[in-house]
């Protein structure tokens, strides 16, 4: 296993962090001693605190690999919530979650940030579907302004099973759309074995999220995310799987549970490290 290569690729996504503004984000970054971020782009659209976020982080030092957009009135509360409100499917927030799209792109530009990710909403199984038909337009409408700007979009995992978004993407054939795979939503969704899941979907993978998480004892509720190395997740296998396949992107570590951030993103990529120098 190539470990030295994949570790050196070991990101933060900035959101898990919860900073007020670029100084704060700079701090954890201090912390945890990683010094490559994926950057949510929404505040930089949105907050004035973080107008001057791009010249900030570059003083201090950190790379910008990707961004990440988010999409109006997503509700996580339950499984069928967020199936409801995910991403671009619900048509009552298509046109603000459109609007938005064209104030992230120029602010992508700005950053010199080449890949942007987001969550499209929940994939209908059927390309026969009506609403297969709609999501794809309004996908393929997306990535055409992404690559007018010349910027990669990928689409986050977890949905909807690996097959299901392998037959999307060949559908789509957008030569700029590509996969941030995420093990743990796989777990979290109950969408299938991430190890299985990343290797069908490997020719799409732009970037992973490091992130563990355990499955559900309910069927119909979210199973939930652990600290990275006490969850599910076959990190061995998956590390594996991603220098097999010839994966060249990011590893971004992300956490959207507990109340120590830093302390367990710190903990991820010891873990991580220690994974891939010895393979267990």
């Amino acid at each position: 296993m190539s470990g030295t290569s994949l570790a050196d690729r070991l990101a933060v996504c900035s959101w898990s962090l919860q900073p007020a503004n670029p100084t704060e984000l700079i701090g954890q970054l201090d912390e945890i001693g990683i010094t490559k971020i994926q950057l949510a782009l929404c505040p930089l659209v949105n907050d004035p605190a973080w107008a001057e976020a791009g010249a900030q982080l570059a003083e201090a030092g950190v790379e910008i690999v990707s961004g990440m957009f988010g999409t109006k009135g997503e509700d996580y509360s339950t499984l069928e919530a967020i199936k409801v409100t995910g991403g671009i499917v619900p048509d009552e927030t298509w046109d603000d979650n459109w609007a938005h799209i064209q104030k992230v792109i120029p602010t992508a530009v700005a950053l010199g940030v080449k890949f942007v990710t987001f969550h499209a909403g929940f994939l209908p199984e059927d390309p026969s579907d009506a609403s297969y038909e709609k999501l794809s337009g309004r996908v393929s409408r997306i990535a055409e302004a992404f690559a007018a700007a010349g910027v990669d979009l990928g689409l986050e995992t977890g949905q909807e099973d690996a097959e299901t978004l392998k037959g999307f993407l060949e559908r789509l054939e957008a030569p700029n759309v590509g996969v941030n795979f995420d093990p743990a939503n796989m777990i979290l969704y109950g969408k299938g074995e991430p190890v299985a899941a990343v290797q069908t979907l490997m020719p799409y993978v732009r970037q992973v999220h490091i992130k563990d998480a355990v499955p559900t004892e309910t069927p119909g509720q979210w199973g939930a995310e652990l600290v990275v190395g006490t969850g599910a997740v076959n990190w061995p296998a998956f590390l594996g799987a991603l220098d097999q396949g010839g994966f060249e992107g990011h590893m971004a570590i992300e956490r959207e549970a507990g109340d120590q951030r830093v302390a367990d993103i710190a903990a991820a990529a010891r873990f991580i490290k220690v994974t891939l120098e010895t393979g267990e």
